[in-house]
């Protein structure tokens, strides 16, 4: 199990759509909130499929 806390910057396997791969976490818990560190898009996905695609 990944243990990231809100305020941390992960980095995920994919590449967002702008180019950026670092993302803030705004929220944790069973759903997380990420917003991407290069243009600000939010996004909120469920914390199986984001420690599954967690790179660092």
């Amino acid at each position: 199990m990944a243990s990231f806390n809100e305020g941390d910057i992960i980095l995920l396997k994919k590449m967002h759509p702008c180019g950026g791969y670092e993302w803030k976490v705004l929220r944790s818990g069973t759903d997380c909130r990420l917003e991407c560190t290069r243009c600000g898009h939010q996004v909120e996905i469920a914390r199986g499929k984001l420690e599954k695609n967690l790179k660092k």
